[in-house]
């Protein structure tokens, strides 16, 4: 109770940080990125080694209330065989750019990916494979609704050449589910994982969210008890974020019935100390991952690294996202798609790319981006980190010092290394904060636990 009176007081609760997937990040983004640089860096990215894909599909059968991605929903497969010809040619046609690069990581992400059908799934393997070899060691992950998904489709994913399968849950207790529109047995649910792994899926993922209506600590252990029955190599455990002024599907959810903040930082200790116990390395600030798994051994090494699909252990230095809405990362800075798919759909029917805002990298950007990174993986900078390029020292003590005064016992400075204590760690996006430079004090995004 000593230690969550002192969060509350250092922030914790009241504070409303960034999740740094980016930095700057997707608010700050501007109209001055459009299809002629988006080709540019694609172009520069493709000469410089091996890339990672993303593909979004933001097609579901049904809008689960909690979510807010950008998904549509749909009863016929009519929109979703159109959509993949589209995607199809916008993957040609960033190839043809690109020169044909390899892929180190390839990522279909939604939405529901496994939406299409087998045949679906074939095609744009195909046209994936011609346009955007793999490379030695590369990973396939498609994210799975245990709701749509069945033997063809998963036969399919596995032909394709998937490797990594990333189930989505929230949580098992079906008057939570009910709460948020997401009904999914405990059965389908492991079922979907047997099936996975007999079909030679190397390795499962798992998607638990905290937060949400009418959880408490013991609902919240119930679902991990059964979710460490399947046994995933990898959970990602997030907290809710309710935003019903950004995702109108989320005025569905009562805010009277979310957790307060005390309760959230409950939920969220609770869950570690069981995963911890089960065996699983934290990684991260909201990942979990067996000490064998890739994640975990970069965890290790210190080569984590953090993007718009949260944790990862990939080196590559571009990630290209195609289909409406995506989002691509680029050393020169950030690229996103139109969101709305006709009007994504409009420019690639065209031949143009769908390129509608982004950032580019100016001043101390690449800088502040790869301390914040440092720090949202590692809980520590070293200001001598080559990482962050030449003068970065010089530049980023101040917010160093600052930090380490703002948040004594919980953020500490030994000499020109900024450390993140173990107790300090609910903290990790609030003192991540101190290094952004575009982040207004009044923003408000998710709450810090």
């Amino acid at each position: 109770m000593k230690h969550a009176a002192q969060l509350a007081a250092a922030g914790l609760f009241r504070e409303r940080p960034p999740r740094y997937t980016s930095y700057p990040t997707a608010p700050n983004f501007s109209g001055g990125v459009g299809p002629e640089t988006f080709a540019d860096w694609l172009g520069r990215a493709g000469r410089a080694g091996p890339v990672s894909l993303y593909l979004h599909v933001p097609f579901c059968r049904r809008l689960c209330w909690f979510c807010a991605c950008r998904t549509q929903g749909t009863r016929t497969d009519q929109p979703v065989a159109a959509y993949v010809e589209a995607l199809k040619a916008e993957i040609a046609h960033a190839s043809e750019v690109a020169g044909r690069p390899s892929l180190s990581r390839l990522h279909w992400g939604g939405g529901t990916p496994t939406i299409l059908a087998p045949e679906l799934i074939a095609s744009l393997a195909r046209t994936i494979r011609r346009s955007f070899p793999f490379a030695e060691g590369a990973e396939f992950s498609v994210e799975i609704d245990p709701n749509e998904i069945d033997a063809p489709r998963i036969a399919a994913l596995k032909e394709a050449g998937m490797t990594r399968a990333s189930i989505g849950i929230q949580d098992f207790d079906p008057k939570i589910q009910e709460a948020i529109g997401r009904p999914q047995s405990f059965r389908v649910t492991a079922e979907a994982a047997a099936a996975l792994r007999r079909a030679g899926i190397e390795s499962l993922n798992a998607d638990l969210v905290y937060g949400l209506p009418g959880q408490n600590v013991a609902s919240l252990r119930r679902t991990l008890r059964r979710l460490l029955w399947l046994r995933p190599d990898r959970i990602a455990l997030y907290g809710y974020a309710h935003a019903p002024h950004l995702a109108k599907r989320q005025a569905m959810i009562r805010e009277e019935d979310l957790p307060k903040a005390p309760l959230r930082f409950d939920l969220a200790e609770a869950a570690r100390e069981i995963l911890v116990s089960a065996g699983y390395d934290p990684v991260g600030i909201d990942h979990f991952a067996l000490p064998a798994d890739g994640l975990a051994r970069a965890a290790r090494e210190g080569r984590l690294r953090r993007n718009f699909q949260g944790y990862t252990d990939d080196a590559a230095a571009a990630l290209i996202g195609l289909g409406a809405s995506s989002i691509s990362e680029f050393p020169e800075g950030y690229a996103q798609n139109a969101p709305a798919t006709a009007a994504w759909r409009r420019a690639v029917d065209t031949g143009a790319f769908a390129t509608h805002r982004g950032h580019v990298f100016r001043g101390e950007d690449r800088m502040r981006k790869a301390a914040i990174e440092r720090l949202m993986c590692d809980f520590a900078l070293d200001l001598g980190d080559p990482r962050l390029g030449a003068g970065a020292e010089a530049a980023l003590l101040p917010a160093a010092e600052g930090a380490a005064r703002r948040w004594p016992g919980f953020a500490a400075l030994e000499g020109s290394r900024l450390r993140i204590t173990e107790e300090g760690r609910p903290l990790t996006r609030i003192i991540a904060r101190a290094f952004d430079e575009y982040d207004e004090a009044g923003s408000a995004y998710s709450m810090a636990i």
